[in-house]
């Protein structure tokens, strides 16, 4: 029998049931709270994260679509209201962070993987649990596994200012590299400073990879994390240290580029998509990320706040920002 009170059975809870812009997002407050299967929570969320991908998956455009109608969300944070029989290493009371929601985090409650749902430190508070799950093993898939990042290397965070991206940074500053990161922004160039970048730049402002190249003696960055590859990526061959590797982690449309340089600086491009992941990187990640939040250094910056209702402008927010800064969530409770 379930441990949850039986006085609240329905929840507010954004549901889709249709695929296409962000009006498709509709507010209902009946929903049913889920009850957890055996390997799953069920959480009273308290923030959910709000990532791009999210409205690819709303528009219908992505890969893998969902049947309608869903809740959108991957990632919350909150406390954990009951458990499924086969759950061992969580229970009700537990403050938590997941990014394996299996009924969708924009609501109150949301059932999620047991496997994916982490102990969240005292030291964050549940807004900045909800910046933790796809932002930070994202960023640490990217940096470390894909890019192979070491101390004393030097990486550039194409775009550093959005979730992700300040991820990059905090990341690589814990492990001993020399951090330059771009921003849309003053205030973005500003907040990646204060994270961690040891030299930022203004990538809307002309000649800004010249900029870069003198920030590395002209020999380029060791690594390049690309948050947006069909505007960037030509830059980055040309910028990119020989032998060196450049990571997309984001895109959103096509681009032509001279394999010339490539071929010259005999160096690696590949894409990196988190939902690859093997259990042993994922086991990885849990610990770097865990160690993080003990130590300090894992601390997601919280861009904007919204409520449920808002969730429309949200969505608009996370693509058409003009100049990312940080983490972008709802606040639930």
């Amino acid at each position: 029998m379930s441990v949850r009170s039986a006085l609240k059975t329905i929840m507010k809870a954004i549901r889709v049931t249709e695929f296409g812009g962000p009006q498709v997002l509709k507010l209902e407050t009946n929903v049913p709270i889920p009850e957890p299967a055996q390997d799953e929570v069920l959480i009273k969320v308290e923030a959910a994260g709000i990532n791009p991908v999210d409205t690819y998956i709303r528009s219908g455009t992505y890969a893998v679509k969902p049947t309608l109608p869903y809740t959108p969300g991957k990632d919350v944070a909150g406390v954990v209201e009951d458990v499924g029989a086969k759950v061992q290493h969580l229970k009700k009371g537990d403050r938590v962070y997941s990014m394996a929601t299996t009924s969708g985090g924009y609501a109150e409650y949301c059932t999620a993987a047991s496997s994916g749902t982490k102990i969240l430190h005292s030291n964050l508070s549940f807004q900045e649990g909800a910046g933790i799950g796809i932002p930070y093993y994202t960023a640490y898939r990217a940096l470390v596994i894909i890019g192979g990042a070491r101390p004393g290397q030097t990486v550039l965070v194409h775009g550093a200012s959005g979730a992700v991206g300040l991820a990059c940074v905090q990341i690589a500053r814990s492990r001993g590299l020399r951090v330059l990161g771009t921003a849309g922004s003053q205030a973005g160039i500003e907040l990646i400073s204060r994270n961690g970048c040891d030299v930022a730049f203004s990538h809307r402002e002309e000649g800004y990879t010249d900029k870069i190249m003198e920030a590395t003696a002209s020999t380029g960055p060791d690594i390049i994390i690309e948050m947006l590859a069909n505007v960037n990526l030509e830059k980055d061959l040309s910028m990119i240290t020989k032998k060196g590797r450049i990571v997309v982690v984001g895109n959103r449309g096509s681009v032509e580029i001279t394999p010339r340089l490539a071929m010259q600086k005999e160096c690696i491009v590949t894409g990196m998509v988190l939902f690859n992941a093997s259990q042993d990187e994922l086991n990885e990640i849990d610990a770097a990320v865990s160690a993080g939040m003990r130590d300090g250094w894992v601390k997601p910056h919280i861009g904007k706040m919204y409520t449920l209702e808002q969730a429309p402008v949200a969505h608009d927010d996370v693509i058409n920002n003009k100049g990312a800064q940080g983490r972008l969530i709802f606040k639930i409770c």
